[in-house]
């Protein structure tokens, strides 16, 4: 291969150069559609994201990975699959030869993440959840590949169907924007459910915590009896958010805030019981 061509390998020919279908039991839908390749870097440049330093998580038979080399100045990929892997370092010799590509084998969940200025990838949907929460505390800008309804909830306003848990932790790190929908069409094979690519841009936000991992999980408590007023959500949920005395948290909160519902709060309205919670709560050390 040769630098000339990238940007422009045909993703069904990297597919059968890869010499291995992808396995579905592995969450594996490998995007084949050109047009869509395309754009998914001018996502990126459109909005001025830092294209230094990519990361993408999944690569697969590498069709985004020649893409974002194509635009990128350095990208690290990281494979699980050991056949893959090694796909990718013959068919990007060149560009790991040159340092633009580095391969990382193994499980994104596991390995060491190096330092990178923007994470670009067509996510496993098995595990996109859990890789996008390793990413957003990174605070850098992403572009992810998620299954429709997964994308819709993590960009959903307050009092909205969609709105939980998701879109609270996800608005905590970032803004969050549906840019594309994309049809099964446009994998082999094709997925059962429609797919959307999620713009992240990392801010801080208009609240304070006294500790994200503490504000993570009273929402994880709190979410899990969301048609319940947050009143009896807080007392029924101790075991989950770890706090010895959730009555005290009832009786020092705002009464407006303790009989509403948590589809019906807002991100700023969680951090401040979140706040009440761990000091008078007696929150696990």
């Amino acid at each position: 291969m040769t630098t000339t061509e990238t940007g422009t390998r045909d993703p069904d020919a990297l597919v059968r150069r890869a010499g291995k279908r992808a396995d579905t039991r592995q969450d594996q839908h490998f995007l084949v559609d050109d047009r869509v390749l395309d754009r998914i870097p001018e996502y990126a440049t459109d909005a001025g994201i830092d294209l230094s330093h990519v990361l993408e998580i999944g690569a697969g038979p590498g069709a985004l990975t020649d893409r974002l080399l194509a635009t990128a100045e350095k990208v690290t990929a990281v494979e699980r699959d050991p056949d893959f892997a090694a796909h990718l370092r013959e068919e990007f010799a060149e560009e790991v030869a040159a340092s633009r590509l580095t391969i990382v084998e193994g499980d994104a969940l596991d390995v060491a993440l190096p330092e990178f200025t923007a994470s670009i990838s067509n996510l496993p949907y098995g595990a996109s959840s859990e890789i996008a929460f390793r990413l957003l505390p990174e605070q850098r800008p992403l572009l992810l590949m998620f299954q429709q309804e997964f994308a819709e909830r993590m960009a959903a306003e307050p009092a909205t169907d969609d709105y939980g848990r998701l879109s609270v932790t996800a608005g905590h790190y970032a803004d969050v924007e549906v840019v594309e929908t994309v049809p099964p069409e446009a994998f082999d094979p094709q997925p059962r459910v429609t797919s959307a690519l999620v713009r992240t841009t990392p801010r801080k936000p208009d609240y304070t915590v006294p500790s994200d991992d503490f504000f993570m999980d009273f929402l994880k408590a709190v979410f899990t009896q969301r048609r319940k007023t947050m009143r009896n959500a807080v007392r029924n949920t101790a075991h989950i958010s770890g706090l010895g005395d959730p009555d005290a948290v009832v009786e020092a909160a705002d009464e407006d805030l303790m009989s509403a519902r948590a589809g019906k709060l807002t991100p700023a309205d969680f951090a401040t019981l979140a706040t009440v919670a761990y000091e008078v709560g007696q929150p696990e050390a």
